[in-house]
Formats: C-alpha cells, sequence, structure tokens
C-alpha cells in the first residue's frame, strides 16, 4: 500500500528515521569499545584519566571504529544510488564483515599517521620563531588527512582496490576536489556542534549516519563528474583517432 499527500510524506519521513537511526545504533554497538572510551573522556578526573581513555581510543579504532564506520559507509552509498529500501542489518554486517580486514590495516596507518603528526605539532608548536609556524603546517596536513579518512571509506565501499592505492587515491581526491572536501568538513563540522551543544540526542541515533549520508553524496557527486569528464575525454580521443585514419 502507497501513502500520498501528507500521509505518503510523513511515512516517507518515517522511514528515513528508522533508516538513519537503526544504523547509528548498529555503528555504535560494533564500535561499543571506543565509544565507551570516548564517554569517559567526559568523566575523566584528572589528566591521567584523560590520557588513558585517549590512549584506549587509539589503540581500538582500527579494530572496532574503523571497521563499523566502513559498514555504515556501505549502508549510506546503497541509499545515496537510490536503493533506499535495502536490508539495514543484512547490508550493515555484510559491510563490516567484507571491509573488515582493509578498513582495520587502513585504520591502523591512518591512526599511525595522525599520531606523527600530532607529536610533530606538539614539538614545533613549543618551539620559537620559524619553527613555531611549522605547527601550522601540521594542522593543515591533519585536515588533509582527516578529509582524506572521509574518502578512505566512501571509495572503499563503492570501488574495490588495494590498499595503497586506495590511501592514495583518498588523499589526492581530498587534496583535488576541494570545494566537495571543504563542504564535507562545514557539514560534519555544523552536526557534531549541533549534536553536541544543542541537540544531544542526536549523538545515539543519527549523528553518524548523517554524517556518512552527507560525505558519501558529496563524493559520489564528484565521482559521477570525473566519470563524465573521463567519458567525454576519451570519446574525444577516439574521435581524433578516427579522423586521423
Amino acid at each position: 500500500m502507497e501513502f500520498r499527500g501528507i500521509m505518503g510524506g510523513f511515512y516517507r519521513i518515517s522511514e528515513w528515521i528508522m533508516r538513519l537511526s537503526v544504523t547509528n545504533l548498529l555503528w555504535i554497538i560494533t564500535a561499543f569499545p571506543v565509544f565507551f572510551f570516548v564517554l569517559t573522556i567526559f568523566m575523566a578526573q584528572d589528566v591521567a584519566q584523560l590520557q588513558s581513555a585517549l590512549f584506549a581510543i587509539v589503540i581500538l579504532s582500527p579494530f572496532t571504529l574503523f571497521p563499523s564506520t566502513s559498514a555504515m559507509f556501505a549502508l549510506a552509498r546503497k541509499w545515496v544510488m537510490g536503493d533506499a529500501d535495502v536490508p539495514l542489518l543484512k547490508t550493515f554486517f555484510r559491510g563490516y564483515k567484507e571491509n573488515y580486514l582493509q578498513s582495520m590495516v587502513g585504520g591502523i596507518i591512518f591512526t599511525l599517521l595522525f599520531t606523527i603528526l600530532y607529536f610533530n605539532f606538539q614539538f614545533y608548536n613549543t618551539q620559537t620563531g620559524y619553527l613555531a609556524l611549522l605547527a601550522y603546517l601540521f594542522i593543515a596536513l591533519g585536515v588533509i588527512l582527516a578529509i582524506s579518512l572521509f574518502y578512505f571509506f566512501c571509495i572503499m565501499t563503492h570501488l574495490h582496490m588495494k590498499l595503497f592505492t586506495l590511501i592514495k587515491n583518498s588523499i589526492l581526491i581530498a587534496i583535488g576536489m576541494p570545494f566537495r572536501s571543504i563542504m564535507i568538513v562545514l557539514s560534519n563540522f555544523a552536526i557534531l556542534y549541533i549534536s553536541f551543544t544543542q541537540f544531544t540526542f542526536l549523538l545515539p541515533f543519527f549523528t553518524g549516519s548523517v554524517m556518512a549520508y552527507l560525505t558519501f553524496w558529496y563524493f559520489y557527486g564528484g565521482f559521477m563528474k570525473m566519470m563524465d569528464k573521463h567519458e567525454k575525454m576519451k570519446a574525444e580521443a577516439e574521435e581524433a583517432e578516427e579522423a586521423q585514419k
């Protein structure tokens, strides 16, 4: 039975609320150890507890948060590409299983890169003179790496690539599509800001899944434009080759 008019609108809204909330809860449940230590950060009594929680998050993220995020992006990919009625549980856990190894190893590499950038920033931030300016360089590199991480999940769930090719392309796209990269940063920052400061109920039900959906939507739009451009260039090259014969 298909609802139309106002009832149809409410029905579609309720469907999307269900999809986003169930996906967000699955994301949190499958990465629960990481989110547990995220909560302990807000309840930390001293610096030692804060550092312990951060250390646990860094160690656990590649094995829990990265695979669960890849599964969430697998669902977001289906939605953006028009398959909104895909079974949530089946698609989520299939994406979790299929992408686990690649997302785990990629998570280790990204975690190491973020750690290296962080310690370099800390070092140069304590320097004086021109050396202190290098701290801003590592901030910029950290932002590019963070954007690349979003593209990493998009590409991994959309295309089949070897891991290092995947990471390389994630970084190249982050730099090569500046407008979409900026929009991803601004959109996700706005979602996080609203979730943490205005409507905290969004955190367990919508924050992650909405971020995944918007990120993949921006990525997919840019990807399709690149494919169209590539096809046009290929067609023009073939026409030029035919003309020379």
